[in-house]
Order: C-alpha cells, then structure tokens, then sequence
C-alpha cells in the first residue's frame, strides 16, 4: 500500500462502507441540506450512484483508511506470530485430527447402535415366537435392549456436545459481529476515525452534490461544479458540427462526356454515287 496514493477498499471493509451509507439515506430527513431526498432522487437511486463511485467516495477518507487497515495489519500479524511462535511439533494437527474423529464417532455412535439395538430386538422377538423357541433368543433380546440403552446414552452424550458448543460459540460470536469491544484501543479510535471521515467528507458531500441540480436524475446529466465526484451515468449522443467558420469549400471538379460526332455523315443527298 503507497502513502501517496489512494488505498482500495478491501472487501472485507465493504460491507461497512454500505451500512455507513444506508444510515446516512435513512437518515436524510433529519438534515436539511439532504431535504431534497425524494423529490428528484429517492433513495435508491442515490443509493446506485453512490455504490457507482465508491472508488471517489472513499479516497476522500483514503488517509484515515489507510492508517486504519494498517493498525489492524500489524494486530493481526502480532496475533498470528504469537498463535505460531512454538515450533510445530505436530501436536496441533493431531488436535484437531482427535477433535474430528470424536465428533464423527459422536454423530456415528447412536445411528449404529440404534440400528443394532432394532436388528437384536426384531430377530430375537421373531425367535421366541417360536415353537419351541431356540435358547439363544433371550440372548437376542438382551442384545436388543442393551444396545438400546446404549443408543440412548449416546443421543444424550451428543445432545450435551452440541449445547456446551453452542454456548462456546454464543460466547464469541458477539465478538467477532462487533469487534469494536475486543480490538485493541488504537485500532477502535483509527476505525471509528475512518468511519467519520468517510461519512462527513465522503458520503454526505455526494449526496449534496447529486442533489444540488434540479435537474439531477441518475441516467441524465451530472452538475457542471461536481462532475469530478459524480460518476457520469447514461450515454451521450457525439456532437457532430457543421465546419462554419473553417475555409470554403472547393468546388467539386465537374466531369462531361465527350461530343462524338462522325465524320463527313449527312442525310441520303451526300451518299457517293
């Protein structure tokens, strides 16, 4: 990223970039100078021309962004060095290869045993059906029940599985959908800094400025004052002009067939005798 130059807004920030510009729409009634908000242009179309020029809209907060994205870089990378100092001895992949053998053996365990527990219970009834009934289909029933029981001990191991997982992730996921309250106080003041800037020097700016002409309308023209910040939508005719003042014309050279006439031709008084 250059100092002297304008740094892109990365993806990640484009969602804020947009949320930023709904409120200030939403909003636009409660400042007077965007009272014109529905009257030429509505929301929506404001709203096009401004994702249109997102590019010139950020770059009038490019110093902020740039001091934020890189304050939250150097987070980051402290993060990944602290999470990656130890060398790696294998330990963590066989962690997480653990970690996924016991969540299939979790998921796996009650559909085999309850497949077990039908299989033991059907063949062993059927069996002491009979007459007389062989000796080992109390044994086939006990089986039944057994893996019945065993069918429900494993539902209830995976049921306390999934809540304590979910309590684990409610617990974090309000952090990482607001992460003000967990970055590091310079990176909240540097973001809070860009969303300002963008807001009071970006987005109202282009607002007034697309509403300033009473004849503004997305497809049609842009303000002569702000045609450097509105982007031009539409497409117009070229102007094509007469050369009035430039030299005349020459004339055009003429062109006529030739007089053919036949030698010595007269009437029948001059055919030779």
């Amino acid at each position: 990223m250059h100092m002297n130059s304008a740094p892109h807004l990365l993806t990640e920030d484009r969602p804020e970039y947009e949320r930023i510009l709904d409120d200030a729409l939403r909003h636009a009634h409660e400042r007077p100078d965007l009272a014109a908000v529905g009257e030429r242009l509505n929301p929506v179309q404001l709203r096009t021309m401004a994702m249109a020029a997102t590019a010139l809209i950020t770059a009038a907060a490019a110093t902020e962004y740039e001091h934020y994205v890189k304050a939250r870089e150097e987070i980051r990378a402290a993060a990944a060095r602290d999470e990656g100092g130890e060398p790696d001895t294998g330990q963590s992949g066989a962690h997480q290869s653990g970690a996924g053998i016991g969540a299939v053996i979790t998921v796996l365990a009650p559909m085999l045993a309850g497949t077990a527990a039908v299989i033991f219970l059907l063949i062993g009834y059927i069996l002491k059906a009979l007459d007389p009934p062989p000796s080992f289909a109390d044994t086939m029933v006990g089986a039944g029940w057994f893996f019945t029981a065993a069918t429900a001990a494993a539902i209830l191991v995976a049921a306390v599985g999934l809540l304590l997982t979910a309590l684990r992730n409610g617990s974090t996921s309000p952090a990482d959908e607001e992460q003000g309250e967990e970055l590091p106080e310079d990176v909240a003041r540097a973001r809070e800094a860009w969303r300002h800037a963008l807001l009071e020097r970006g987005i109202l700016p282009f607002l007034r400025d697309a509403l300033a002409d009473p004849g503004a309308a997305p497809a049609a023209r842009i303000p002569h004052r702000s045609a450097n910040r509105i982007p031009k939508i539409g497409y117009s005719r070229p102007d094509f002009s007469s050369p009035d003042d430039g030299p005349a014309a020459a004339p055009r050279p003429t062109f006529t067939s030739p007089d053919f006439t036949s030698p010595d031709f007269g009437g029948p008084e001059h055919e030779l005798d």
